[in-house]
């Protein structure tokens, strides 16, 4: 029963809570304009940041952008708060590169929003290829060659790429790339420790381009050139036995297991979300596979949950590359 006669001197004032609080203490409305030549991985890009927890709404006219933020005075977070990403190109009713600068200019001044522009870049041979591989036809070529369009859009698109607060070259990406790069730049929240990826490649199909670390086992002995080795991996016992044969892999063990073991838990401190440790040697078979198996089993064994991946395990390349090396000084 609630006794009406109570003094209300008896509640703490600061016990209240304060349900007016006003607009500007809660988190800015998260936009982020993803833009960029046309088969640089746009598409690629809002999927990711779609499973990240952003709203994803592509080939949106910017003209409408204040509509959809319903900027009116008071109204500019949206009822939900759920950070926006907003795609467009080239190909966008309406794209014009300067006025949307200004438009944007203008909705960044406004209170309770933060607005990011991301610009994906690619070379123009890596864009071409790409265009013979699908076989579309570049939007702004018309009767002339894919590069034609490709020099046209660029040139279109310049002032956007130099205002852009982030530019990512998807030249050397993979898809799978372009998605990590996506996850590092715009995830919400950090994970409490890194995401750790150990993977193992061969130099003949070139470093993975979102290494943190990369290894040259090609010091090592080679286990291509015993017969009994060759068609064996990394996986296998007896190449196992032959590479912890070679003097110089305990010390070089134990140092890279060392460093890592410094490193990792001081990227987390740092808010460092993946952390990519890469082995390689020359074909991608042998010395990198055992090497990244080994270290993926000393931080397990230290408490990180690395995932392992072997990229080039079962390219056919490999033999070529190894052939055409210099043998090994046995």
């Amino acid at each position: 029963m609630i006794d009406e006669s109570s003094p209300q001197e008896s509640v703490p004032q600061e016990s209240v809570p304060q349900t007016g609080a006003p607009v500007d203490s809660a988190p800015p409305q998260r936009i982020l304009l993803v833009t960029g030549m046309l088969g640089a991985g746009k598409t690629t890009a809002m999927r990711a940041l779609e499973d990240l927890g952003w709203e994803a709404v592509d080939n949106f006219p910017i003209r409408l952008l204040e509509r959809l933020l319903e900027t009116a005075p008071g109204t500019a977070r949206l009822d939900a708060g759920a950070p926006i990403a907003i795609g467009f190109d080239t190909r966008t009713r309406g794209f014009d590169p300067r006025s949307i600068i200004d438009r944007v200019k203008k909705l960044s001044e406004r209170p309770g929003l933060s607005i990011t522009t991301l610009f994906l870049d690619c070379g123009g041979a890596e864009l071409r290829r790409r265009y013979n591989e699908t076989r579309r036809p570049h939007p702004m070529s018309e009767d002339r060659p894919a590069e034609a369009g490709i020099a046209a859009e660029r040139e279109l698109l310049e002032p956007l790429r130099r205002w852009a607060d982030v530019v990512l070259s998807t030249t050397d990406f993979t898809t799978n790339d372009l998605q990590q790069a996506i996850r590092e730049h715009f995830r919400q929240t950090s994970p409490s420790r890194s995401i750790i990826t150990i993977s193992s490649f061969g130099f003949s199909r070139g470093t993975p381009p979102l290494s943190d670390l990369v290894f040259d086992m090609r010091f090592l002995r080679n286990p291509y050139w015993v017969e009994a080795l060759r068609p064996q991996t990394g996986r296998d016992p007896a190449v196992g036995d032959y590479i912890r044969s070679d003097p110089a892999f305990a010390e070089a063990f134990d140092r890279i297991r060392d460093l890592l073991l410094l490193l990792l838990p001081r990227y987390a401190e740092q808010g460092k979300a993946y952390v990519n440790i890469a082995f390689g040697c020359t074909g991608g078979k042998h010395r990198s596979v055992f090497m990244a198996e080994q270290i993926a089993s000393a931080l397990r064994d230290a408490g990180f949950s690395p995932t392992l991946l072997h990229r080039n395990l079962g390219s056919r390349t490999a033999e070529l590359v190894e052939r055409s090396g210099a043998r090994d000084p046995r």
